[in-house]
């Protein structure tokens, strides 16, 4: 996909969503972004698809990691892992709900021999998606539609799809009661949903500054108009039907190896030798030469216009969640696997 199918404006406008200090943050931003998270969503993603592929290959989440194991094979398992709980298998018709650049489409399909639709609301990468697919030879599996996840019933109709799952993605929405309903609908009687969800804590409190500083930095810097805790997305789930079938947050599992591990800049902390390279993208070194080669890039027109401020955005982020993890106050992978009533 050409870079024209970015919208510099849109890349340049991100930031502007947001002030700068958390505390200057108010309602009258924060329904801004609600009323606008397609741009929100669309301008960040825009300028940072690059940059996150670059760090974190073609899956965009988080994962749980065991001592040895390597960061590509940990996020494969944890794709696979929501695969099995959600028991899917051939012949089903699956629903991934922001899907990306479609690596845990791929993943799952390859894993579960599923059919999967990834559902994406951003062109450029619509286009990565699709042609990665391709020279995966997965296209007869694996397909991507560009639409908004608030409207899913209109577009696909209700009762279409076997399962649908969403790996931190539905964070993005304005609200979790109407994307969680959306799914509902586009769900066959006795479908499955499963849901890695991004959410503050049940400890967090929004009252806090120190609380509302961590939550303000991961909302500029991974695009969410607003962070919502826990008993938010229990509630939602409920609220529009959902049967709870298995509910846990992955992060307070304990691990020896934190899930943010790879955010906080330490090669020495790398679980195998090739992993080096990903820890040192994150340390101070690696964010200089990767920011002033954004800033060169950008100046030469190869990338967007705003690509270097997302990618500051992006360190920004990854302060906020190492601090967001280390205290409990935020896990980014809150597992819920519920189901629509048979009748």
């Amino acid at each position: 996909m050409p870079a024209d199918a970015r919208s510099a404006n849109r890349v340049t406008n991100y930031n502007k969503f947001w002030e700068q200090k958390s505390a200057n943050d108010n309602e009258t931003h924060r329904a801004n972004r609600l009323d606008q998270y397609t741009e929100v969503v669309n301008g960040y993603y825009d300028g940072a698809t690059e940059l996150y592929e670059y760090g974190w290959a073609d899956s965009f989440h988080f994962c749980r990691f065991y001592k040895g194991e390597g960061f590509l094979q940990a996020l494969a398992r944890h794709e696979h892992y929501l695969a099995s709980m959600m028991q899917l298998r051939p012949g089903m018709r699956v629903l991934d709900v922001g899907c990306g650049v479609g690596g845990p489409a791929r993943e799952i399909s390859r894993f579960s021999d599923a059919t999967v639709i990834g559902l994406n609301n951003n062109d450029f990468q619509i286009g990565r998606a699709t042609n990665k697919t391709a020279k995966a030879g997965l296209s007869d599996k694996v397909s991507f539609v560009k639409g908004d996840f608030m409207k899913l019933s209109e577009q696909f109709g209700e009762n279409s799809f076997d399962a649908v799952y969403a790996i931190e993605a539905t964070c993005h929405a304005p609200n979790f009661e109407g994307i969680y309903g959306e799914i509902f609908k586009v769900l066959k009687p006795g479908g499955v949903f499963g849901v890695y969800e991004w959410c503050m804590t049940d400890e967090w409190d929004p009252t806090n500054p120190k609380h509302k500083e961590i939550a303000h930095g991961i909302e500029v810097g991974d695009g969410i108009p607003e962070m919502r805790n826990l008993t938010a997305a229990r509630n939602a789930l409920k609220t529009v039907g959902f049967e709870i079938e298995h509910e846990e947050d992955l992060a307070d599992r304990g691990d020896a190896v934190p899930w943010y591990y790879p955010l906080e800049g330490d090669i020495w902390k790398a679980q195998t030798v090739w992993d080096m390279f990903t820890c040192w993208r994150t340390s101070k070194m690696g964010i200089f030469v990767t920011q002033n080669a954004v800033w060169a890039l950008e100046k030469v027109g190869f990338v967007p216009k705003g690509t270097h401020s997302v990618g500051a955005s992006l360190v920004v982020a990854a302060n906020a969640l190492v601090a967001g993890g280390r205290t409990k106050l935020f896990t980014p992978m809150a597992l819920w696997i519920s189901r629509k009533p048979a009748n």
